[in-house]
């Protein structure tokens, strides 16, 4: 895949690397050219621009780009701008960096596909949920082991863990599922809440919404991931 990544900072710097190590072709770019330097041996392609130029961000190749992700940080109205920059030139799916909760709100309101928040989440978890497709959260175990979570695939609705053949034909273990329920609060108010069903088995049924946990090599989920 190839990734865009704008503010080359703790957060983006290590996610642009971890990126580039797994084989994906990333371009890095910040304003500062003594950053651009420093990680040009360490990503793919580093770029010294700004980012809040609409003309010369036109110039990046946006279609062949399959997510940008907009992680500066110091400057919120930098990341405002360039966040803004890169929806009006309508990439295929934008994620970008929230330091607060009114900043997300700016964000969001920009129309944002997704929110990072680097303080509560690493570069490696996001490594992972950018190059697994439908993957909720993970659990990095060692270098090449992972529990991960997974929304259900549609084709594999309405059957159980028995028939999609998980241990057989992609070698993984099912933990447990968890599903989204409607829950009453103590006010009255209607709120969804994720409910985990304890230990899965081969007769567990897979249901529209679902959440399945997933555990395995990193290569065997990749492989069921993005089948």
């Amino acid at each position: 895949m190839k990734y865009i990544i704008v503010g080359l900072g703790n957060f983006g710097a290590s996610l642009a690397e971890k990126l580039t190590l797994q084989g994906h072709e990333v371009i890095g770019i910040d304003h500062s050219m003594s950053k651009v330097d420093m990680y040009k041996e360490k990503v793919s392609h580093t770029i010294c621009l700004d980012a809040m130029d609409e003309f010369t961000v036109s110039g990046l190749p946006l279609k062949d780009t399959d997510v940008v992700i907009v992680a500066i940080g110091e400057d919120q109205g930098a990341n405002v701008m360039t966040t803004a920059v890169f929806k009006n030139l309508q990439v295929k799916r934008l994620i970008s960096r929230a330091i607060n909760p009114l900043h997300e709100k700016v964000l969001r309101a920009i129309g944002v596909d997704e929110i990072v928040h680097p303080e509560e989440e690493t570069a490696e978890r996001w490594a992972k949920k950018l190059c697994l497709s439908n993957v909720v959260d993970s659990f990095e175990l060692s270098d090449d082991y992972s529990i991960i979570e997974v929304s259900v695939p549609p084709v594999f609705i309405g059957k159980t863990i028995q028939e999609i053949g998980l241990r057989r034909k992609y070698n993984l273990l099912a933990l447990t599922t968890i599903k989204n329920r409607e829950v009453k609060s103590t006010v009255g108010r209607i709120q969804n809440k994720s409910v985990v069903q304890g230990v899965a088995s081969p007769d567990t049924v897979l249901e529209k919404g679902d959440i399945l946990v997933i555990y395995g090599s990193k290569r065997d989920l990749q492989t069921f991931t993005n089948q």
